[in-house]
């Protein structure tokens, strides 16, 4: 579902609220059939930005429209809305699938899997609209891979801007990842009876 972006942004902070890009861990960012290897790098930026298409920008390989993007966090986020900017002359994505906490997905997973949600996709040259999440499916979001299928028919697929509207939980990905490892019982932590001798195999 798109809505429009409603309300003027010298009235409103819009730049705090599409934030989640200083979330994003830009060191693991990638993209599939980019034509410029690390351009995906460029399309996460503050609002005010995003209407910047002079410099670097994704782009896909000529004569094949599709893209996959993976986008990690550093921590944990909710994500209530994403904008897509794209470009003009029929290469703008017309359609946009997400998938959550997944790693390493390729075109043919994309194709072959379900996809948490599904957007068709309007040309947004002027970075006014916004496709709002099935929120309770996006509350602990550590990594977002956006698949755009197609284009309104040119021969690349071109990207200014993506914008992430939520927020972040604050809680790192590593720490996560050190709590699990915690709570799960080590078991050369903990002596059974029977290894004592005493007969017994259950673990204290």
């Amino acid at each position: 579902m798109a809505c429009l972006h409603d309300h003027s942004c010298e009235d409103h902070d819009c730049s705090s609220d599409w934030s989640l890009y200083k979330h994003i861990d830009l060191t693991k960012a990638s993209a599939l059939n980019e034509a410029t290897p690390g351009s995906v790098k460029s399309v996460f930026k503050a609002w005010e930005h995003r209407l910047n298409t002079s410099g670097e920008h994704l782009e896909s390989n000529e004569g094949d429209p599709e893209l996959l993007v993976f986008i990690p966090f550093t921590s944990d986020v909710k994500l209530k809305s994403i904008s897509i900017v794209g470009g003009a002359d029929g290469t703008s994505p017309s359609k946009m699938r997400a998938f959550i906490n997944r790693d390493g997905i390729d075109f043919s997973d994309a194709q072959s899997m379900q996809a948490i949600q599904e957007w068709d996709l309007a040309e947004n040259m002027q970075g006014v609209l916004e496709y709002q999440t099935r929120y309770s499916k996006f509350q602990s979001v550590g990594n977002i891979t956006l698949h755009f299928p197609d284009n309104f028919g040119g021969d690349t697929t071109k990207i200014h801007y993506i914008g992430l509207k939520g927020e972040a939980t604050q809680l790192k990905r590593d720490v996560v990842a050190t709590i699990v490892y915690e709570l799960m019982p080590n078991p050369s932590d903990h002596k059974t009876r029977a290894e004592s001798g005493g007969g017994l195999s259950h673990v204290e």
